[in-house]
């Protein structure tokens, strides 16, 4: 069973009177264990996409499986329950900038109600899993975009989600740093088996993907196989 699949997804959004077609019908399978990256140009409905399967948003039309379970079916106490399925990165990183790496990682569990000792636990091994063992003391400020990018993800990884949505990771950072958090991203995928969907408007950062789809207008217009 795929872990996400969408059905024919549609999503109108209203500019003023005008309907504007963000997605014309998308299909699209992802199995568990891939890593699947979304490219297309600005206005492609890449983004779109990312937040429908991340229930952040309702279609038009069609389906958004996650699971095998019909996301539309969902109550808001079960659409709560599956967002903590699902580890989101976003391009700003959107982290608290009073608190330390490690509070930062920690503050989904404390939410979930997790004890203290154990989420600042599971919090520092997640730190020294994308590489900032020795930073998690520090705030927002005195890191650097890649490393803010870094505490992000640890803080994605938490509540061991079904899947990462990633909407343009390396689109606030430089080019070295949105190199290594994409090898982190690949290391976590082959590593630890997380699912990833990630959107990007970068073909070189697309092809470290195993699979790339291709976005034009609202519709998946092509499919490469890469050789990650």
């Amino acid at each position: 069973m795929a872990v996400v699949e969408t059905i024919n997804l549609r999503k109108v959004y209203m500019l003023g009177k005008v309907p504007v077609e963000a997605l014309r019908g998308v299909n699209l399978k992802v199995e568990e264990g891939e890593f699947l990256s979304v490219l297309g140009p600005s206005g492609s409905g890449k983004s779109t996409l990312l937040n429908l399967i991340g229930a952040l948003d309702k279609p038009t039309d069609g389906k958004v499986f996650v699971d095998g379970v019909d996301v539309s079916t969902l109550n808001e106490n079960e659409l709560a329950s599956l967002r903590r399925k699902i580890g989101f990165v976003f391009q700003f990183f959107n982290l608290i900038p009073r608190f330390t790496a490690l509070e930062n990682v920690e503050m989904p569990m404390a939410i979930a109600g997790v004890g203290k000792e154990e989420r600042r636990k599971r919090a520092a091994e997640l730190l020294e899993t994308v590489g900032l063992a020795d930073r998690m003391n520090h705030k927002p400020t005195e890191l650097s975009g890649g490393e803010q990018q870094r505490v992000a993800i640890a803080r994605a990884l938490t509540n061991n989600p079904r899947f990462l949505l990633m909407d343009e990771p390396t689109g606030n950072i430089d080019s070295k740093n949105a190199y290594e958090i994409i090898q982190l991203v690949k290391r976590l995928n082959r590593e630890k088996g997380v699912t990833i969907i990630m959107v990007t408007h970068d073909q070189r950062l697309a092809s470290e993907a195993n699979r790339t789809v291709h976005m034009l207008d609202g519709l998946i217009v092509n499919e490469t196989v890469n050789n990650a």
